[in-house]
């Protein structure tokens, strides 16, 4: 099938499949994914790029984790807030698997997922419709010539800003200095304001934060994890 003019090809960088599966990770993924999948975010799905229908939200508002690792933040503010849904992009296939277990074990429903390029997802969301959003230690690219594949450029952010809710807020975790940077240059840009009033504001984790495995890493390797605030205007 040809691709439609208005799904565009892109490039992807990240890592989509890690160490070998464990047969539960397997049977999770071929029996439980297929129910949590967002119909109509792949491109080969829906082409042509219509509208994804929200109706499934029955009037709770949306919140989007970019990028949920193992899921563990995701899954705790899933139980926290019962009357929000959730959407977590993840296309790393091993972070999906562990997902779905934690979902089983906490027995929450408010959860959906795009195991995909979350540029696809925001593709089809309808404007304005995300009410918080999350990046937490996103995938650092630390080499110079790869910052322009970091999740706070222009290409994700503009798209990002278009589908949040005006006053929505933004969260960002990362224990990189220099994304830290980067992050406070082209957010604002992208139609966000920064909401530290003071340093206690970008060193202290979120009140309703729960540590990630990413995080216990940084900690332990002695990086210094960075919370930063936005809110859409």
């Amino acid at each position: 099938m040809t691709d439609h003019p208005s799904s565009p090809h892109r490039n992807f960088y990240g890592r989509r499949h890690g160490k070998t599966l464990k047969p539960a990770q397997v049977v999770a993924l071929e029996e439980d994914l297929g129910a949590l999948t967002l119909p109509g975010v792949d491109p080969s799905d829906n082409p042509s790029r219509a509208p994804l229908d929200l109706d499934w939200l029955d009037g709770r508002p949306l919140w989007l984790e970019i990028g949920f690792g193992g899921g563990e933040h995701m899954v705790h503010q899933a139980a926290a807030h019962p009357d929000v849904a959730f959407i977590g992009c993840e296309p790393f296939i091993n972070g999906v698997a562990m997902l779905l277990r934690k979902i089983s074990q906490a027995g929450v429903e408010n959860i959906r997922i795009h195991p995909g390029d979350v540029r696809d997802l925001f593709d089809v969301l309808p404007e304005g419709a995300v009410q918080k959003a999350f990046l937490l230690y996103p995938d650092p690219w630390p080499k110079k010539r790869h910052h322009r594949r970091r999740a706070v450029t222009p290409e994700y952010l503009g798209p990002l800003a278009h589908v949040m809710a005006p006053g929505a807020e933004l969260r960002i975790a990362t224990d990189i200095p220099d994304y830290v940077r980067q992050a406070l240059e082209e957010v604002p840009k992208a139609g966000f304001d920064w909401l530290a009033e003071s340093a206690a504001d970008w060193r202290q984790p979120w009140g309703d934060w729960i540590s990630t495995r990413y995080e216990q890493k940084a900690l332990r390797e002695g990086r210094v994890p960075h919370y930063l605030t936005f809110r859409a205007r």
